[in-house]
């Protein structure tokens, strides 16, 4: 009997990754989560831990920092807004950087493919979530690492309700995965702002399932 695949999938604990996560043990593959720990909020890393531990899935964490620029968080959107530029939000560099330790763990691990959830269909304020970015990445990479794993993005054509969909298919609810940019405590526990950019698209997308 031939050993399973491995995929080695960027997670966060958010909705996309998550998916991604779930997508790539529900077609009998072996999934690795892998965490980048930038200085993030803590709230994320819980939920991606919990996520792995519900579904039986390896969790490995990478932990880097670097001096990022401050970046301001859009408030109060609509879907439309936040489809109209880039975002204020956007970190230079983070999915490049992401990807690249992706690959370099996965050809480690010699597991065979790399996956990230990005996709853009709702989410075009993000230059680093596009197809065109993923086409470059995939160019460098070949020369960088020519026999390591294979990337790919399988939600990047998928709308965020298409995503929810999906979701909702592998198990998950609205209130499985986190993506809230301004959080609070509030009577001992965690509750999203509801407000920033991540919140308005995740209540899009669960409301369009």
């Amino acid at each position: 009997m031939s050993a399973l695949k491995t995929v080695v999938v960027l997670h966060s604990g958010g909705l996309d990754s998550t998916t991604c996560l779930l997508l790539a043990k529900s077609n009998g593959f072996r999934p690795i989560s892998l965490g980048i720990s930038y200085g993030q909020r803590s709230i994320e890393m819980h939920f991606a831990a919990a996520q792995c531990e519900r579904f039986g899935v390896e969790r490995h964490i990478i932990d880097v920092r670097w001096e990022k620029p401050v970046r301001v968080v859009p408030m109060n959107r609509s879907v439309d807004e936040i489809r109209a530029g880039t975002s204020t939000a956007f970190l230079p560099g983070r999915n490049l950087l992401f990807l690249s330790l992706a690959n370099a763990h996965a050809s480690g691990l010699k597991a065979e493919e790399v996956w990230t959830g990005l996709n853009s269909v709702d989410f075009s304020g993000y230059p680093d979530c596009t197809p065109e970015f993923l086409a470059a990445f995939l160019q460098v990479a070949s020369i960088a690492n020519p026999d390591g794993p294979l990337t790919a993005a399988p939600l990047m054509t998928k709308s965020k309700p298409e995503v929810a969909r999906l979701a909702q298919s592998l198990g998950l609810g609205p209130d499985d995965t986190w993506s809230c940019y301004r959080p609070s405590i509030e009577q001992g526990g965690i509750k999203r702002c509801g407000q920033c950019d991540a919140c308005k698209l995740h209540a899009f997308a669960w409301q369009n399932v």
